[in-house]
């Protein structure tokens, strides 16, 4: 059994405000960023997420990493935009 939730078999690994997908070993990863939430009967939910598609190069810098970046109204949608970037990225 895996340590970390996983979304099409890749792990979320969630440190604060911050969740990322992907396996580090890979090129790329993607960063959501939970910029806002809203209170549901379930709990905050993610509102505002920024999506951000970088390499997994810990040797650069962040800013030297992003290749990619935008902001979406819900988590469902920043994850459908991320799964989507990550595995065309992958793909190079």
């Amino acid at each position: 059994m895996s340590e970390f939730l996983t979304y099409k078999g890749l792990p979320l690994v969630r440190k604060g405000n911050e969740i990322y997908y992907g396996d580090p070993s890979m090129p790329q990863i993607v960063k959501f960023e939970v910029l806002s939430t809203k209170k549901t009967d379930a709990g905050d939910l993610p509102e505002k997420v920024k999506v951000i598609l970088m390499s997994s190069d810990l040797e650069l810098p962040e800013n030297k990493r992003i290749k990619k970046e935008t902001t979406k109204d819900s988590f469902f949608e920043a994850l459908d935009v991320g799964f989507v970037w990550l595995e065309r990225a992958n793909k190079k």
